[in-house]
């Protein structure tokens, strides 16, 4: 809504304003006026990487848009809930349509290193990344060394695939 720029006659003549303060008035009004027409900016979600947030949309949400899905991905659920999780570091933004293709919500969202619980650990260049929540164990963070990466990895894929095997029938 625009604001009120109506500039009354009376006050104009009878206080002796000048040409130029009218004139000025009048610019300030017209940037005013096309400030208040311009959408809202975005709000920003922060989200650590791998993890997960709630976000609340409006629940006739039929479309969700998401600029770079590599950065973060998003589930919409039933009533506008939507579960968005940290994939890589970056910004992108999301974008919520209904089924019309109008516009119902727009965010930017911000995926960043959890802050809480970790220890970097530099080796000359070489970095690791250690939770440490309340015991120091070997943790995999992107841009860690990747010899580190790989070997914690392994590890970490190994014990996920002893977890999931079934042991075999005694003959």
């Amino acid at each position: 809504m625009a604001p009120d720029c109506v500039v009354k006659r009376s006050f104009c003549e009878g206080n002796n304003v000048s040409a130029t303060a009218k004139g000025t008035f009048a610019v300030i009004c017209a940037l005013l006026s096309v400030a208040s027409a311009l959408p809202a900016a975005a709000d920003t979600i922060d989200v650590v990487l791998d993890q997960a947030k709630i976000l609340r949309l409006p629940e006739r949400v039929a479309t969700l848009v998401i600029g770079n899905p590599s950065v973060a991905d998003g589930t919409l659920q039933t009533g506008g809930l939507l579960v968005v999780t940290g994939k890589n570091y970056g910004t992108t933004n999301l974008i919520a349509l209904d089924p019309s293709g109008e516009i119902l919500a727009e965010h930017t969202i911000t995926v960043g290193a959890p802050k809480d619980g970790t220890l970097t650990v530099w080796r000359g260049v070489a970095r690791e990344t250690w939770s440490c929540a309340p015991k120091c164990e070997q943790s995999v963070m992107l841009g860690d060394d990747p010899g580190f990466f790989s070997g914690a990895m392994e590890q970490a894929q190994s014990r996920a695939g002893q977890a999931s095997s079934r042991p075999s029938a005694a003959k």
